[in-house]
């Protein structure tokens, strides 16, 4: 794809690697058929190829409508795209630095609501204040360390899961304590960064993520082996951390090193021996989160690792396609997230399942409200 971004903009370094994915695109229209959205609209803007033309578009300093920031606005995210582009094109990050540009653009009480929603998701203390009306589970019992330790590691709270779905953490630490690991929780306050950063506040963004590397990298050096996340939306997000990033950046180094030493928990657990867990027979649903499938290219790897300890696992159609959770889309663009939703829901509830799980906070909260089917992570099967 020929560019001609604006002078300023061409010499900045969002502009150059927006400059360089725009490039890589071949038009080819792979996308279209695993991009929820154009499944819907059967609208070529509401398409990852159609959305990079408006992207394009905007860089190149043209004037950008209403009409624009409504397309860009109904992309999910979820990165489906990038999973079929044969170009290897990083639609994610053109995305992102798309909506910087569109921000603009917003009516006043467009860009006050989008803030005040993302001050009050990223900031535990007002957060927490409305969270126990949305609570999903509570606190089973603890497991003990076991004497022997096999290594340290950190487990990344998460601002949302930590107090709406508390049990996923908890149980995670019962199920690594129980297979020899000493676990260092994060506290809640440190935030991935995702929310802000997918909302076109990029230097908010930075301001955690270089708080995070800081810290992190301290626990890295004092023992600890490696960073688990058990939100596979803040998992990709810290994976993501050298993206955001130039090279010559002192934090580029620390967000390499973080990166490569994170890993979702169902990656984690594929390479231990877990015949001191024991499990029971369920005949279960699971819905495959965008951010595992897509943004950490980890296929199935949930659905193996639930089979290898004797679940039946229920076949899903389409179970590439997002639930229309996507972080804060769901708040956002509800009536599309809700058709998304009911429309995952069918695939999921088949006669006779006794649970539907997951493997983000997101796509849990989203789907439990729309079923009578109890809606949990999976890692709590491991600790019934």
């Amino acid at each position: 794809m020929q560019t001609k971004l604006l002078a300023p903009l061409a010499k900045s370094a969002s502009g150059k690697k927006a400059d360089t994915i725009l490039r890589s695109c071949v038009h080819c229209g792979f996308c279209l058929a695993t991009c929820p959205t154009y499944q819907l609209f059967g609208d070529e803007l509401d398409s990852p190829r159609g959305r990079i033309y408006l992207i394009k578009s905007a860089l190149e300093g043209n004037p950008v409508s209403a009409t624009s920031v409504k397309h860009l606005d109904r992309c999910l995210t979820c990165r489906a795209c990038e999973t079929t582009c044969p170009s290897g094109v990083k639609y994610g990050q053109l995305v992102d630095i798309g909506r910087q540009i569109v921000e603009q653009q917003r009516p006043l009480w467009q860009k006050v609501y989008r803030r005040s929603m993302r001050k009050i998701i990223s900031t535990p203390p007002l957060f927490n204040l409305a969270a126990p009306f949305f609570k999903q589970s509570v606190i089973s019992s603890a497991e003990q360390p076991t004497s022997a330790t096999l290594e340290h590691v950190i487990l990344h709270s998460g601002c949302v899961q930590a107090t709406l779905a508390p049990n996923t953490n908890h149980v995670t630490k019962n199920v690594l304590h129980k297979l020899g690991f000493s676990v260092t929780e994060t506290a809640q306050s440190e935030c991935c960064g995702a929310i802000d950063q997918h909302l076109a506040a990029h230097e908010d963004a930075l301001i955690k993520i270089k708080r995070n590397l800081d810290r992190w990298s301290e626990l890295l050096s004092t023992g600890h082996e490696r960073i688990l996340s058990t939100a596979s939306g803040c998992g990709v997000m810290i994976k993501d951390y050298p993206a955001l990033f130039e090279p010559n950046d002192p934090y580029y180094h620390k967000a390499v090193a973080i990166s490569a030493k994170t890993q979702d928990i169902a990656e984690f657990l594929t390479t231990q021996d877990l015949s001191a867990l024991k499990t029971k027979k369920r005949r279960i649903s699971y819905h495959a989160p965008c951010t595992l499938q897509h943004g950490q290219k980890l296929p199935r790897i949930v659905e193996r690792l639930l089979s290898q300890l004797g679940y039946e696992l229920i076949p899903v159609a389409d179970a590439h396609l997002c639930c229309g959770s996507a972080g804060t889309y769901s708040i956002f663009e509800p009536k599309i997230a809700t058709q998304l939703r009911d429309n995952k829901l069918k695939q999921l509830s088949q006669p006779n399942i006794d649970l539907i799980v997951t493997a983000n906070i997101g796509c849990q909260l989203h789907l439990a409200k729309g079923t009578d089917i109890p809606v949990k992570h999976w890692i709590e099967l491991l600790d019934e």
